[in-house]
């Protein structure tokens, strides 16, 4: 587990095809010591600082309970307690984590702090979220795709809904991976087109292929893979009414998953809007694996920490 101590992890793309498998590895051999009670305390002794300018129940409680289970702590630490690049500057708040801990976690908006953080910091940066990217929750994705499908590549992957940071992650990851990753969202509202050409590049180099439509059916059509997320992310709440009439066509509901492959795979990422991007009939249908893939996040996230820290 040396190969990856000491690195960021940024973006998804920050691990090569193989250090993701490296990843995918442990975290399903720590899966298994976790629930066959097998202690693994390889963070035994560390700190993880977790920065949260963002509020989020998954992404803290997995790193918490991660970290414990690993035999390390983590700290909490809210915008109001750093006031980050505000009373003291990014590459300040880096140094001075530095000396106190192993590593830090941060969770924020803009992707430029994630990287002047690490630029500054001398102990491991792990990108909790982003407005650019969502990275440990697509390596969770992922993760959850090869137990119930047995492999990435050659796969069929559907995003429907906005062209966020999920859907930046996917198509990086899933391109690298070798996945068919399909997105569809309404005029106006795709992926970055500079992510996009990254993502069709990663596609060239692994036999993966990019899809951009406006067609949510085209989008779902054959996939082994089907995947939303809410209209409206965390900032945009004073755009939700205008949100959910433009987004009204590509909701996730029985019509539009009858065009994917009879054992398609449904994943959210959560929290859902029952009713919104997806209906309950698909979330709590027999292909949704959203509960699988949320507890994932503390899998993979665990084997992250233990080979960065």
């Amino acid at each position: 587990m040396t190969e990856l101590k000491g690195r960021d992890f940024l973006s998804i793309l920050d691990l090569s095809a193989a250090e993701m498998e490296v990843v995918f590895d442990l975290a399903r051999e720590l899966k298994h010591k976790q629930k066959n009670g097998v202690a693994h305390p390889l963070c035994a002794g560390k700190t993880l600082a977790m920065i949260f300018q963002k509020p989020s129940t998954r992404t803290r409680v997995s790193f918490e309970v991660g970290m414990y289970q690993l035999g390390g702590q983590a700290l909490y630490l809210n915008a109001a307690d750093l006031q980050l690049g505000r009373g003291e500057t990014v590459a300040d708040t880096a140094r001075v984590l530095s000396r106190f801990v192993d590593g830090i976690m941060i969770r924020t908006f803009k992707q430029s702090d994630v990287e002047e953080l690490a630029r500054f910091a001398a102990v491991p940066v792990i990108n909790g979220l982003t407005d650019w990217e969502h990275p440990c929750q697509i390596m969770a994705d992922l993760l959850t795709i090869l137990e119930h499908k047995g492999r990435l590549a050659g796969l069929k992957l559907a995003y429907v809904g906005d062209g966020n940071n999920i859907a930046h992650s996917l198509l990086l990851g899933g391109t690298r991976m070798g996945m068919r990753v399909a997105v569809a969202s309404p005029p106006g509202y795709a992926p970055n087109p500079e992510l996009v050409d990254r993502a069709a590049a990663e596609a060239a180099r692994s036999g993966g292929a990019v899809e951009l439509t406006t067609d949510p059916a085209a989008a779902v059509r054959d996939a082994d893979v089907v995947v939303t997320d809410t209209w409206a992310s965390m900032g945009q709440e004073a755009e939700h009414e205008v949100r959910r009439v433009v987004f009204g066509p590509y909701q996730v509901n029985e019509a539009l998953v009858r065009h994917a492959r009879p054992d398609y795979i449904f994943m959210h990422c959560l929290p859902a809007h029952r009713g919104e991007e997806v209906v309950d009939a698909v979330m709590d249908g027999p292909n949704s694996v959203v509960w699988d893939e949320a507890e994932n996040r503390l899998h993979v996230q665990k084997a992250l920490l233990a080979l960065l820290l």
